[in-house]
């Protein structure tokens, strides 16, 4: 199922979440702090990580960052204590691909990362339908999801996998008005959540595919109701 690196300060929420993990056949390597975490994932790149935001010393959100410089696309899932949305959206303003809230079920967050590897690897995703194209033209802007690759005026982009699979979604359904809570069942497959997570994704991703973002053409805001993809003419 893929490397997974679990960074978290308490050794007894490590040790669980890391035996659910290999029990699932997941590779899982530790570190307690962020420095370990960094020095971790340079000699041996993960697959994913799992990282908790209060970390002493470097905390979370400074080491989801310096991930991010270095390895981009990793998957990064990360972990808050209930009730801190600040933090959370702070999360996932700095790169986090999806998150799960203290304290959780063990089983929930394995299935979270399950779904999280499976949509990183190409191969392993099965939730694309069938019936859509792989490679999508939208004026300058060619999105090819079995390659999982941007370019946006023959210019490669860099997009974390929340980022992508949101792009995908919108190139695949021009003209439509979305909810946000529709985005995260098609997008998330969540059932629930925190809509916040889908304003600040979408706010990421504007910063990347539009030329001025605070004036989107593309990926739009239909007030009141959520978003539109505009195709270009």
């Amino acid at each position: 199922m893929g490397k997974v690196l679990v960074v978290d300060d308490d050794e007894s929420v490590g040790e669980v979440v890391a035996a659910y993990l290999e029990r699932a056949g997941m590779v899982v390597r530790r570190a307690a702090d962020g420095i370990d975490a960094l020095e971790l994932a340079a000699t041996e790149p993960p697959d994913l990580v799992v990282l908790d935001l209060m970390l002493p010393g470097v905390d979370g959100f400074e080491v989801c960052r310096r991930l991010r410089r270095r390895s981009p696309g990793i998957p990064i899932v990360m972990l808050t204590a209930r009730g801190e949305e600040d933090d959370r959206i702070r999360g996932l303003e700095v790169g986090a691909d999806d998150y799960v809230t203290k304290p959780f079920s063990p089983r929930e967050l394995v299935l979270r990362v399950q779904s999280v590897l499976r949509r990183s690897s190409p191969e392993l995703d099965t939730d694309r339908p069938p019936q859509q194209p792989d490679v999508v033209v939208d004026g300058d802007l060619t999105v090819d999801r079995r390659a999982r690759r941007v370019h946006l005026g023959g210019r490669e982009l860099t997009l974390t996998l929340r980022e992508f699979d949101l792009l995908s979604w919108f190139v695949g359904h021009p003209g439509d008005a979305v909810r946000r809570d529709d985005l995260m069942r098609e997008v998330w497959g969540w059932d629930f959540g925190d809509a916040s997570t889908v304003t600040v994704h979408v706010s990421r991703l504007r910063d990347k595919i539009e030329a001025q973002p605070s004036t989107p053409r593309r990926l739009v805001t239909v007030f009141g109701l959520g978003y539109r993809w505009d195709a270009a003419p």
